[in-house]
């Protein structure tokens, strides 16, 4: 019996189609790879939108509700006259009891400022803007008084309720947020802003319960 070797290969036809579905898994896997690598880069970053209102309205939220703290009778402490709107707000304290709110951190002014392309929430103390947090894109202001009524009445405020809207620092690929956010109260709406940043809204009531004690 004669023995006959096989030397056939593949023909092009073969090839062609094995190239085919060899593309055709690679690309799967590739866009199952940029899938989860969009999907990872936008939790992280909402994950810092909402570090940062978390610390942003800590250390605002706790400094205002010492607004007019004066334990000593002598120092002039409250919501500055003239200086506190719905963007907006100056206030002072003594925090050391010394009869003054020229110290440290006595005097302090909360706003929306603009550096190096980023808006951020800024912190006078008293007259330089430091950030408190970054990609902050609204700051509301509502004052209420002992009834929790609006009042425009400088000498009636007892509360003031804080809204901080911060967004993604980066938009994300095929996303339009049509969303409309609301302060605590809903007497106030943002948006919808149509871009492609994720946003997170954050509203707190504070107690000022330094004010109105010798009313």
């Amino acid at each position: 019996m004669t023995l006959r070797a096989n030397f056939r290969g593949f023909s092009l036809v073969e090839i062609l189609v094995a190239m085919v579905v060899s593309g055709l898994v690679l690309s799967g896997i590739y866009s199952t790879y940029q899938s989860q690598q969009r999907s990872y880069i936008l939790q992280e970053d909402i994950a810092q939108v909402q570090q940062n209102l978390r610390a942003a309205m800590y250390l605002l939220t706790r400094e205002l509700r010492m607004a007019g703290f004066n334990p000593s009778g002598s120092a002039v402490a409250g919501i500055v006259d003239g200086e506190w709107s719905n963007t907006s707000i100056r206030f002072t304290k003594d925090d050391n009891g010394d009869g003054d709110v020229a110290d440290s951190a006595e005097d302090l002014t909360y706003s929306l400022y603009t550096s190096g392309g980023v808006q951020k929430l800024g912190r006078k103390n008293p007259t330089t803007n430091q950030p408190v947090a970054e990609n902050i894109q609204e700051l509301w202001f509502v004052y209420l008084d002992a009834n929790n009524n609006v009042t425009a009445t400088l000498s009636d405020i007892r509360s003031v309720e804080v809204t901080l809207v911060a967004r993604t620092a980066r938009p994300t690929v095929n996303y339009v947020n049509t969303m409309t956010y609301s302060n605590k109260s809903g007497t106030k709406t943002f948006g919808p802003y149509n871009d492609g940043h994720h946003r997170r809204v954050l509203s707190e009531q504070v107690s000022c319960r330094n004010l109105g004690l010798g009313a």
